[in-house]
């Protein structure tokens, strides 16, 4: 069976990783984390003071960019985020990276960085890639694109049960402040702006269960593989 590129992009906290984690663990595809690569840029611009409030020293970080090594690995049935050889799976989950990677994410010379990574990755297909941007622009010829969404509210209530879950601080209204204002400048951004792709299949998964989306997925992915 010839393995495909799946590709699934939409609003921040709407569920697209898991989604993409469970279906790549179900057929035995490779599955890329691109979000987490945009937090690790994120979190060494953080680390390294080229953050002054929300402002950027885009310069710096250019020079920088060189510096910046991202690698994920799959343990104990998870895939774990590296940045430069530290596992910082935890630190780029934070309200503090959330609060600054759209900035980042709209930069064109970290955009065209990942994105050749990521086109990289994806070379011999049997991958599944989440992002905002991997039906549009990474993989523009993927032969299954999901395009996922929910109201800000629900997608607010979702990502603070996982802080919480993890033993993290959080605020409910700063979240839902921090996932709309994302959705704007996501959809607003010069690069690369989240949009759904002409041949993508929309899903609102406002009022459906992990279970019930990721059956709606595996029977997709059987109509494009069959």
């Amino acid at each position: 069976m010839k393995k495909i590129t799946i590709a699934i992009d939409g609003h921040s906290s709407c569920g697209k990783s898991t989604m993409a984690k469970d279906l790549a663990r179900e057929v035995g595809y490779v599955y890329v984390d691109t979000g987490a690569m945009y937090r690790c840029v994120t979190l060494y611009a953080l680390r390294n003071g080229l953050f002054k409030e929300q402002e950027i020293d885009v310069e710096g970080l250019k020079q920088q960019m060189g510096n910046i090594q991202i690698d994920q690995q799959l343990i104990d049935g998870k895939t774990v985020t590296f940045l430069n050889g530290e596992n910082v799976e935890r630190d780029i989950r934070t309200m503090e990276v959330s609060n600054h990677v759209s900035p980042i994410a709209t930069l064109a010379f970290v955009r065209e960085a990942l994105v050749a990574q990521q086109q990289k990755m994806g070379e011999a297909g049997g991958i599944v890639m989440d992002g905002r941007d991997i039906g549009t622009v990474v993989f523009p010829n993927a032969e299954l694109k999901v395009f996922v969404t929910a109201s800000p509210e629900v997608r607010a209530q979702r990502r603070y049960d996982e802080l919480k879950g993890k033993g993290m601080e959080a605020d409910y209204d700063d979240i839902l402040k921090n996932v709309q204002e994302r959705d704007y400048i996501d959809s607003h951004r010069e690069v690369s702006p989240l949009r759904q792709a002409d041949d993508a299949l929309l899903l609102d998964n406002s009022n459906m269960t992990i279970p019930e989306q990721k059956e709606w997925l595996l029977e997709r992915f059987r109509e494009r593989t069959s």
